[in-house]
């Protein structure tokens, strides 16, 4: 009997790794299915562990400045967000809090500390600490599950709007048939000429979750256009990371 039971416990753990290597499958044809329904399995896809320790190639462009630098992100779910960019020598580093964000650049010897403003003006859109770790996870920036929403069937994808959009700016969320996790989401705002495009271009299934691989952020306000790609090159969940951050003697505050 106790041998049956460790086998069934091998079948149970070997059926459900199977199941996530099907789900990153992009040949998975999407069926019909409520906007209920689909929102439910997309906020269960959700991040499930404590911390990612995770490093990018970023490729950033906004018309006048063209650079590709590293960035490690650190994260502790629905805690801290933590940055740094490399290029030779330190470009930034950045402490993001559900109520604060801090940065500082070695290279101009400038600081910011305060509200989400700085990020608000950099994605052309406002955003709050739960959004931006959504953002990196393959989540809908928006509530989708307590909010009606309209579906369609678009390009192999589940799209999700609210029924009532915002007064300001329309929402749309393209949502993968198998894993349930963002395929895009776009937050367009017509009066002020912005939209937001995140596109996840790809998955990998690490630990048991499944991990955007690529992302590509593209943010127009009227005749401005950046792009910033993130492309994921290494990455480990629940490990020790260390947060610590600490603004430097001597550097001159910033204007978001």
């Amino acid at each position: 009997m106790r041998y049956l039971k460790y086998l069934f416990v091998f079948i149970l753990v070997f059926t459900a790794c199977k199941t996530k290597k099907y789900a990153i499958d992009n040949t998975i044809i999407a069926k019909e299915m409520s906007s209920k329904k689909v929102a439910r399995k997309h906020v269960s896809a959700n991040f499930n562990k404590k911390t990612i320790a995770a490093k990018f190639k970023v490729n950033f462009n906004d018309g006048i400045t063209k650079q590709s630098i590293s960035v490690y992100l650190r994260m502790k779910k629905d805690e801290v967000i933590w940055l740094k960019g490399t290029k030779f020598i330190n470009v930034f580093k950045a402490k993001i809090t559900p109520d604060k964000v801090r940065f500082y650049s070695p290279i101009e010897k400038k600081y910011f500390e305060g509200d989400f403003s700085m990020l608000e003006k950099l994605l052309g859109t406002k955003i709050n600490f739960q959004q931006l770790q959504n953002l990196f996870l393959g989540q809908a920036i928006l509530d989708v599950k307590n909010k009606k929403q309209n579906i369609a069937l678009e390009k192999n994808a589940y799209v999700l709007s609210p029924k009532t959009q915002a007064t300001l700016f329309d929402a749309f969320f393209a949502i993968h048939p198998g894993h349930f996790k963002l395929n895009q989401q776009s937050i367009i705002n017509t009066l002020k000429k912005q939209r937001l495009d995140i596109k996840y271009a790809s998955y990998k299934l690490v630990d048991d979750e499944i991990i955007p691989q690529q992302i590509n952020i593209k943010v127009k306000q009227e005749n401005k256009l950046t792009i910033i790609d993130f492309i994921l090159k290494s990455i480990e969940l629940n490990t020790k990371i260390n947060t610590s951050f600490t603004i430097p003697n001597g550097y001159k505050r910033m204007n978001p």
